[in-house]
């Protein structure tokens, strides 16, 4: 009888703490020599260096016999971070795409350690409470009287909003016809995929001439569609993808109440604003909205996913009431147990309310806003950087902290090589827009601690990029015409 082997130790109970600290102090060391050994915010060499590097690292995959802990922790944190695109470096600005705090990971940490699954009361006690907590404060600092729920990201939230609206409008009465959303020429790609997904109509574009929707032409559609009982919905965005722009949200939803529209916003991006009481101002008219998408892992400075959807009526969010008798039994639920299931389209997902609750807790709304104030005015100083150079055209003033670029005179083929020169030499990660018929580079500013001399360093490394001549298709030599008759090779 062979003797059975020691199982691996464990995260969690009162053993977990003392297990976890050997393997933290490697995990923290690998990310330290990984980020040493890249020198920069992106792995230099392009794809085929990262792959060969990470190949040799995770090799083999599955072994027959482990190599343990400490050596496979050891070898693939540091391949991985080796490999990153690290957002703390203040030249990594391509994407919305944060930095997090430390206080955040630090409690990202203890949310994996606890392993708390948020769909019934009995895996998630103390979380399923602060997530209650927590997602109501969020909530009413757009609406008083509001809710809200976490999720992954704006994907989700922007689908939620779409599936809210549908069954909002059964709750109402009788409708003709599906619910029929109109969103801007800037809005995220996310909602018309949503509303593939729902099977509802392909959403009817409004024309964003100066990159924000135009109330005017909104006015105009709407009111072609006719009034009730059918169903609109309108999605306004609060800091586009490309750049940043806010919608004219005050005005849209005056149109939306004219018409008798459902009216979202898209607030993936700008919500941060919400934090900063000398820009919170641009949001004006997001309280009116029936619902609204944040991500705090955008301007929230969290590990993703850190995802949001606030609903100005708490009743829309019970069309997600669902009944699993293993998770909320009617008899538990009646006996006091609150029922998690219709928190989410999710069953298991994880307890993301912790860092988000730690993070508030320490820093405060002040404290929030004044990250969101140190980045915006960073957009700002770049974009007068940018403004005041003789070899570079600057966009427009940055709404909140995405600021378009490109060198005078350059050609669209010139700036996709600039993009990606970069990139292959792992010295800055730009992002790129194409908007107003020009191709533009995007440098989104999320790190707090980026000073000037990084952004004169970052505008440096563009300007230095030597342009190359567009290769021309070369034309195939024409074959000969083989005799009549013979057979070709």
């Amino acid at each position: 009888m062979s003797t059975p082997r020691t199982p691996p130790p464990l995260a969690g109970g009162t053993q977990g703490p003392h297990d976890l600290r050997p393997l933290l102090g490697i995990a923290l060391d690998a990310l330290r020599d990984g980020a040493a050994a890249r020198r920069g915010p992106l792995p230099a060499g392009g794809p085929d260096a990262v792959t060969q590097r990470v190949h040799a690292a995770a090799h083999p995959v599955l072994p027959d016999h482990g190599t343990g802990a400490e050596h496979a922790l050891r070898t693939l944190v540091h391949a991985l971070a080796e490999g990153a695109a690290d957002p703390a470096d203040p030249l990594c600005a391509a994407h919305l795409h944060c930095p997090p705090l430390a206080v955040a990971a630090a409690a990202d940490l203890a949310a994996s350690a606890l392993n708390a699954s948020m769909d019934s009361w009995d895996q998630a006690p103390a979380a399923s409470t602060l997530e209650a907590l927590v997602t109501h404060a969020i909530a009413t600092q757009i609406h008083p009287e509001g809710d809200a729920l976490i999720t992954t990201g704006g994907t989700e939230s922007n689908q939620l909003a779409l599936l809210l609206a549908r069954e909002a409008a059964t709750r109402h009465g009788p409708v003709r016809g599906p619910v029929q959303l109109l969103v801007g020429d800037n809005a995220h790609h996310s909602l018309a995929r949503a509303a593939w997904l729902l099977g509802l109509p392909e959403p009817i574009a409004v024309p964003a001439p100066a990159g924000t929707l135009d109330p005017a032409a909104l006015d105009e559609a709407l009111t072609e569609l006719g009034g009730p009982p059918r169903q609109f919905l309108v999605a306004a965005t609060a800091g586009t993808t490309d750049a940043g722009l806010i919608d004219p949200l005050d005005d849209i939803a005056d149109l939306c109440a004219a018409h008798d529209a459902r009216l979202h916003v898209d607030a993936a991006y700008g919500g941060g604003l919400l934090f900063s009481d000398t820009r919170k101002h641009h949001l004006r008219g997001i309280e009116r909205a029936d619902t609204v998408t944040l991500d705090l892992h955008k301007l929230g400075w969290q590990p993703a996913a850190a995802g949001i959807i606030a609903a100005r009526d708490p009743r829309d969010l019970d069309a997600l009431t669902h009944r699993a008798d293993y998770l909320n039994a009617d008899d538990d639920t009646e006996a006091g147990l609150p029922d998690l299931l219709g928190r989410s389209l999710r069953t298991t997902r994880r307890p993301d309310i912790l860092k988000i609750a730690v993070t508030l807790k320490a820093l405060g709304r002040s404290g929030l806003g004044a990250l969101v104030d140190q980045v915006c005015d960073q957009a700002a100083e770049f974009a007068d950087l940018v403004d005041a150079h003789p070899a570079f055209e600057l966009y427009d003033t940055p709404a909140i902290s995405t600021v378009l670029f490109r060198p005078t005179r350059a050609d669209d083929h010139h700036i996709a090589h600039v993009r990606r020169t970069l990139l292959t030499e792992g010295t800055a990660v730009l992002g790129r827009a194409d908007l107003d018929g020009c191709r533009w580079l995007k440098a989104t500013l999320l790190n707090p601690h980026t000073r000037p001399d990084d952004l004169a360093a970052l505008l440096k490394l563009v300007e230095l990029v030597e342009p190359v001549e567009p290769v021309e298709p070369v034309e195939a030599a024409p074959q000969p015409t083989p005799p009549e008759g013979s057979t070709p090779r």
